[in-house]
């Protein structure tokens, strides 16, 4: 099997660690990677297959030789290297927003549109973390019954908001004076209903990025979108609420018959012994959990059931791999 020449952008950050892990789990073929990160991490040596790899401060010149190059340290640093990365004639698989919705950038979770990996241009975007997991369950459901409706409200994890958001709530239960804050409020005890900033009509990005992603990958701009983005005092996964409506008429069976053939969905759905799917069970595993399956007696097609996947992983350093493990095998590279 051929051998790549991998860089990491943004190595030393929670997503970017679980990278390094991930690609050492799936036995990706390595032949060489390659670390990157700001001056301030430069020098730190991170293991890899059993060796030290020394983090090297990121520059434009960084990407000579560079087979496929994961980023994730931020859509500006994204906007200014990737270019550069492709330029040098890398593969470039983004996990920042910075070019998700740019026409002629695939936007792929390989369980739901691995095609789309052929338009690619030299950058591939890595979703975002809530509508990953949510799409790999919704992806089977509406190829049988064509969904017209999605109402979801998330409960994520504060590992999505990186190191500083952690710091912040293992500050706050030790009770620890001059914690640095991430959060505009404490995050400990209680439960934030703003993930990102506020743009017009009173949504946050984050929401807006549930909205217009979905569309984009299911390749459907039909489907109707609202969210509700909360941040909850959880150090890792995301949960989501999902109601669905569909245009034709289904059956609980049905349903879990086609989510138990989905790549990626392990169902978790036996509430007489209290069994449904929480992050704490989600953790280091790379499945979308669905549970809590059932009719939305109020319409006529209508769904309610709930989604849980490790954000790290799934959600942004697995499915990064993933794409990058299709792209090899599409192109037979």
């Amino acid at each position: 099997m051929k051998q790549y020449q991998v860089a990491v952008v943004g190595a030393t950050g929670l997503v970017g660690r679980k990278m390094i892990q991930v690609l050492e789990e799936r036995k990706f073929p390595v032949e060489k990677l390659r670390l990157f990160a700001s001056a301030k991490s430069a020098g730190t040596t991170i293991v890899f297959n059993g060796k030290p790899v020394d983090v090297d401060k990121l520059t434009k010149e960084s990407f000579k030789g560079i087979d496929i190059a994961l980023f994730s340290a931020g859509g500006a640093i994204s906007k200014e290297f990737a270019p550069h990365a492709v330029k040098a004639g890398a593969l470039v698989i983004d996990n920042s927003s910075a070019f998700r919705m740019e026409q002629d950038v695939p936007l792929v979770v390989p369980e739901v549109n691995p095609q789309d990996i052929l338009k690619h241009k030299g950058i591939i975007a890595n979703p975002n973390c809530s509508t990953i997991q949510m799409v790999v369950a919704l992806k089977p459901l509406h190829d049988r019954w064509k969904i017209k409706r999605i109402v979801v409200s998330t409960y994520q994890g504060i590992t999505g908001a990186g190191k500083k958001a952690v710091d912040q709530l293992e500050g706050e239960l030790a009770k620890r004076t001059n914690v640095e804050k991430k959060f505009p409020h404490p995050i400990a005890y209680n439960v934030l209903p703003q993930i990102d900033v506020f743009v017009d009509g009173g949504y946050t990005k984050e929401e807006v990025k549930m909205v217009n992603e979905t569309k984009k990958i299911m390749g459907d701009d039909s489907i109707k979108v609202t969210a509700t983005c909360v941040r909850v005092p959880v150090t890792g996964g995301h949960s989501e609420s999902v109601n669905v409506e569909f245009e034709k008429p289904f059956s609980l069976l049905e349903v879990l018959d086609a989510l138990g053939k989905a790549p990626g969905v392990a169902i978790q759905d036996d509430v007489a012994k209290s069994i449904y799917p929480m992050p704490i069970w989600s953790h280091e595993k790379d499945d979308v959990f669905v549970g809590r399956i059932r009719r939305d007696e109020t319409i006529a097609n209508g769904l309610n059931f709930w989604i849980v996947s490790d954000n790290l992983r799934k959600g942004a350093a697995t499915n990064a791999v993933q794409i990058a493990e299709e792209w090899i095998k599409q192109f037979k590279i």
